[in-house]
């Protein structure tokens, strides 16, 4: 039995489905679809920029993004791979839907590559060094158990500990309930 897509909620760290290696999607079917809208659902009410699925509990290679924000520029990236980074590197601002109120300055490149599979099952292929390129990165990162605490500075850590300690006590206090649900902001 498929799980139920309106049931998706955003999960919070330390829940272990972040840490996970997500698998390819083998088929795009109606179910992927269904679970591709409720992302993009979740990511807008967030609001957020981007959303990956391991972030909603599916060990799938799968995100959304819109980077702009704008009406009619949701994409949905299904199997990516990141291509052609920039030797040129940036350090930005950076926060994640799952990890309520954790911001740090993130270095990436500053340009990339995508290759994916869109929702019709067509290879596309795009290019960016606007913020879409640091999305990209960012989402891709999750589909293989990489969080923006790994590669904050030591800096960043110590100003995030605290936050950092209470998500993990809130995750702690649930006794039997699970951790997939939303911490309050």
């Amino acid at each position: 039995m498929e799980l139920d897509p309106k049931s998706l909620e955003i999960v919070c760290f330390p829940d272990p489905i972040l840490r996970k290696v997500a698998k390819p999607i083998e088929q795009i079917t109606d179910h992927v679809h269904a679970v591709a809208m409720r992302m993009l659902e979740l990511m807008h009410e967030a609001p957020g920029v981007g959303l990956a699925a391991p972030q909603v509990g599916l060990p799938w290679r799968l995100f959304v993004a819109n980077p702009t924000r704008e009406e009619g520029q949701d994409s949905v990236f299904i199997n990516p791979v990141l291509i052609n980074p920039s030797s040129k590197m940036a350090e930005v601002e950076e926060g994640c839907l799952s990890l309520p109120q954790v911001t740090a300055n993130i270095r990436r490149p500053v340009a990339i590559s995508i290759e994916t599979l869109n929702l019709k099952g067509q290879t596309v292929q795009h290019h960016s060094e606007e913020l879409a390129a640091r999305v990209w990165q960012h989402e891709n990162d999750h589909l293989d158990g990489v969080l923006i605490l790994d590669r904050m500075s030591p800096i960043d850590k110590l100003a995030n500990r605290s936050i950092i300690r209470e998500l993990k006590r809130i995750a702690t206090n649930r006794s039997g309930s699970s951790l997939r649900s939303r911490i309050p902001r």
